[in-house]
């Protein structure tokens, strides 16, 4: 395999990794903060307990995008697959 075909597709997947992460959490997020105004105003004196599990909630859905970011920095620094392409062009030139 040619290394710029590797190095354009770790470019276009952790572009993919980070567009799809931090938008898919962040509408997660957008979620649970509507359903929490609307129980809270629903029930305000439960509102302590709601903004509480709202907050616990967020930072679970916030650590789907840490993944996501974790994943696209692999794919930029730390790629599996350079290894074996470096090896594969050291055989083909031997």
């Amino acid at each position: 395999m040619d290394l710029t075909v590797i190095a354009t597709a770790s470019i276009i997947g952790a572009s993919f990794a980070i567009a799809f992460g931090t938008a898919l959490t962040n509408l997660g997020e957008g979620m649970v903060a509507k359903q929490a105004v609307a129980s809270i105003a629903q029930q305000p004196d439960e509102a302590n307990q709601i903004r509480s599990t709202a907050f616990v909630t967020i930072a679970m859905i916030e650590s789907c995008s840490i993944y996501s970011l974790l994943v696209s920095m692999i794919l930029l620094f730390a790629n599996p697959f350079w290894n074996y392409a470096i090896a594969q062009a050291a055989k083909a030139a031997a």
